[in-house]
């Protein structure tokens, strides 16, 4: 099988269904990834409905235009579903979606090639953009970033508690050699971890919160979902899967205060129109035992779906 096309796509059934997919509808597939979403969104489309899919990486883009480059109902775009709102504004579809997806995983193909410098099981450059044609690679972040401001990402995003030591061995040692592939970072982090945790590398923390930092994560996912709200429609709905907790934290409490909307008084009777744009209709839905046994990437995956309000 071609490598890009291998990804299995997590919650596939749970995350399309939780569209509610109208066969002549307008939908978004915000993070295309290899398509698995796409193609699950296509087969209840009729020849009226519409799919805009979107990715930064610029090969989950070229094979797209590959895999669907006959069906008329599909558009694929190079861009960040940052700038989600902008995109929709440009073709007049702002509060005329009917759904939109967002998978907010790494691809399989990206962990699995070794050039995109994603994963330290493979030893390949320092690399992890998700958009590489722009933006500076991890090696370049690694080779400027100080000491105090490497330990604080090591924290914030990979919630490692061994962050310090390992910012300290990070600039000891690109002090005599720069640090170039995921493998001499990955021996470097397991070398300075004084405590292993039999279940997980040393490097998996580590690896996770310099991805994020290099592609800004965690505000892009903000603030797409902030335009959610001006691009849905009235009873559009929105599906998000997460992988870890500090991208789930961020959807969850989105969803919260948009339902709760505007802090209000308890002594103050609330009316539908005092509530917030969105209606929250799930809790964390995680994969079966069955899907994760076929695909153990589905483990950490948590599926969250909200409505718009009609007016």
């Amino acid at each position: 099988m071609n490598t890009l096309a291998a990804h299995q796509s997590v919650l596939l059934k749970q995350a399309v269904d939780a569209l509610a997919i109208k066969a002549g509808g307008f939908y978004v597939d915000a993070t295309f990834g290899r398509g698995g979403h796409s193609r699950a969104i296509l087969q209840q489309l009729d020849k009226n409905g519409q799919l805009i899919a979107i990715d930064r990486d610029p090969e989950a883009v070229a094979f797209g235009k590959e895999e669907f480059a006959s069906d008329n109902r599909f558009e694929i775009i190079h861009d960040s579903f940052a700038n989600l709102g902008k995109i929709m504004a440009a073709r007049d579809k702002l509060g005329k979606v009917d759904g939109i997806l967002l998978d907010l995983g790494v691809s399989s193909p990206q962990l699995d090639i070794a050039e995109r410098g994603f994963s330290f099981l493979r030893d390949g450059p320092l690399d992890m953009r998700m958009n590489t044609s722009s933006g500076i690679s991890a090696g370049q972040w690694i080779a400027e970033t100080d000491e105090k401001d490497i330990a604080q990402v090591l924290w914030k995003y990979g919630e490692e508690r061994f962050s310090r030591r390992i910012a300290k061995a990070i600039v000891s040692e690109r002090a005599s050699q720069a640090i170039e592939t995921t493998h001499q970072l990955a021996n470097i982090i397991e070398a300075a971890v004084p405590k292993k945790d039999k279940n997980k590398h040393p490097a998996t923390r580590s690896f996770q919160a310099i991805r994020i930092e290099i592609n800004n994560e965690l505000d892009e996912i903000e603030q797409v979902l902030e335009s959610s709200i001006e691009v849905l429609s009235a009873k559009g709905r929105l599906s998000v899967i997460s992988f870890h907790s500090l991208e789930d934290r961020i959807v969850k409490r989105f969803i919260r205060d948009q339902t709760r909307g505007q802090k209000i008084p308890r002594e103050i009777p609330i009316t539908e129109t005092q509530t917030g744009p969105l209606k929250g209709l799930s809790k964390g839905i995680k994969a079966t035992e069955d899907e994760i046994r076929n695909n153990p990437r589905a483990r950490s995956a948590v599926l969250r779906i909200a409505e718009k309000r009609a007016i």
